[in-house]
């Protein structure tokens, strides 16, 4: 037989276009064939990411470092240009990058293991994460006695092959791992995430001794609460809730939130029993019943609630404008932008937003003003201060606004600012908003 030749670009679209046409049919034997080579499909293509992403990079570095530009500048924005590739987040793509690294040129035996299937993405990023804190020379035999036989991680699962990698990085370097420890502690945050059913994930990562102290003094309290009586029939867990949220802010569950929160929602479902959800700042849509109920808590609880009118085009929902003296003010225009943006507004990225960036710099005649401005996560905004990037807004009067995001690749990405809930009735102020975005 032939050497097997390395396919082109037009033929893996080919392949893909061809697979996009498979369906379910025949007995359940041969559907079981069809997932194990898809499986391996997936991992080989996890492997030629890998390879192809760290490429990429070397060759933007070398190109830069040709030009004569700082060494602070080889790296800037690879990583955005890698996660806009993929449609992901660019902290994804800084993940991406990393791994793609270390399997090329610290891992060879993982990264074999992945093209030929017996290893997927994940597995192999656990290997990468478990051998982070350890040299090159130690990561490179943990990567040869796990991985230079393919028989021995054969049927391990996820945490017996975290386990392992633990087990010979404290044997290879037990210093680093203390010194990881050590970093991981100076790591300890306080994050939130959604939830279902409008909720919401409260993260602490902590030291363990620390957080086990924590839930087991809830745990306590909770139980000495329900005995005595006092748990006013919640459950141990909704009291453990309770004690935190008491504790956290000072305040009974009660007496309302006394943190101000920003909360979007029209005036129809505000006032009048509409159906749109509300938009909360940081954490996304909530049903109309929930925001109205949140609204009606916190006067009644006489928390200083108050509520700000924001104009938005009636047909495209695009932010025009907010009711404040301060609206021109900077801080008025930060405030406008967040509203608008809600998250940073390089595509695939949710993160807060950190910085409000002149899309087209200030440095080029850049206006500060609500259309040329963005909300941008601290990363993105470094990212696109990279040569060859170029940022424009596209004047779309009446519409929301949108980012031209243009890569030193030459590739393109559009950026829409989502909609605000659609308000019930034009008012007089609108219609002489709207007459106005029609006429420019």
């Amino acid at each position: 037989m032939g050497e097997l030749m390395a396919p082109d670009l037009e033929e893996l679209r080919v392949f893909t276009a061809r697979l996009r046409c498979v369906e379910a049919g025949g007995d359940a034997g041969s559907g079981i064939e069809w997932l194990d080579a898809i499986e391996t499909l997936k991992s080989v293509g996890c492997a030629a990411q890998a390879v192809i992403t760290d490429g990429v990079a070397t060759s933007i570095r070398a190109d830069r470092r040709a030009r004569g530009l700082s060494r602070v500048e080889w790296d800037r924005g690879i990583a955005s240009q890698i996660a806009l590739a993929r449609r992901e987040s660019p902290n994804r793509g800084g993940r991406h990058l990393g791994f793609a690294q270390v399997l090329v040129h610290e891992m060879p035996h993982t990264l074999d293991l992945l093209r030929s299937g017996r290893l997927n993405e994940w597995r192999a990023t656990l290997l990468v994460r478990e051998t982070a804190c350890l040299s090159a020379e130690d990561r490179g035999i943990v990567d040869r006695r796990l991985c230079a036989d393919p028989g021995i991680l054969d049927g391990v699962g996820d945490q017996g092959l975290v386990a392992r990698a633990k087990a010979l990085a404290a044997e290879l370097d037990a210093a680093s791992v203390v010194r990881r420890h050590r970093k991981a502690v100076s790591e300890r945050r306080v994050t939130t995430r959604p939830a279902p059913d409008s909720m919401a994930y409260l993260s602490v990562l902590m030291p363990v001794e620390q957080a086990v102290c924590l839930q087991a003094t809830l745990g306590r309290d909770a139980d000495s609460l329900i005995a005595t009586g006092n748990g006013g029939g919640r459950t141990r867990n909704q009291v453990m809730v309770d004690l935190l949220f008491a504790r956290g802010t000072g305040a009974e569950v009660a007496s309302g939130v006394p943190v101000a929160v920003n909360l979007v929602l029209s005036d129809e479902t505000l006032l009048a029993s509409g159906n749109e959800p509300a938009q909360l700042q940081g954490y996304g849509p909530v049903p109309a019943g929930i925001a109205r109920q949140w609204v009606a808590d916190a006067v009644d609880a006489e928390v200083g609630a108050t509520l700000q009118r924001l104009y938005s085009c009636p047909q495209s929902g695009a932010l025009t404008a907010m009711e404040s003296q301060s609206r021109t003010s900077p801080k008025g225009l930060a405030k406008l932008i967040d509203l608008r943006d809600r998250t940073c507004r390089t595509p695939w990225c949710d993160a807060p937003i950190r910085h409000h960036d002149h899309i087209r710099p200030h440095g080029k005649l850049g206006r500060t003003s609500v259309r040329n401005g963005s909300g941008l996560c601290e990363a993105c905004n470094y990212a696109k201060e990279a040569p060859g990037w170029v940022a424009r807004p596209v004047t779309r009067p009446g519409r929301r606004h949108l980012i031209d995001l243009g890569t030193p690749t030459g590739h393109h990405y559009r950026s829409t600012a989502p909609p605000l809930p659609t308000p019930a009735r034009h008012s007089v102020v609108e219609a002489v908003l709207l007459a106005h975005l029609r006429a420019s």
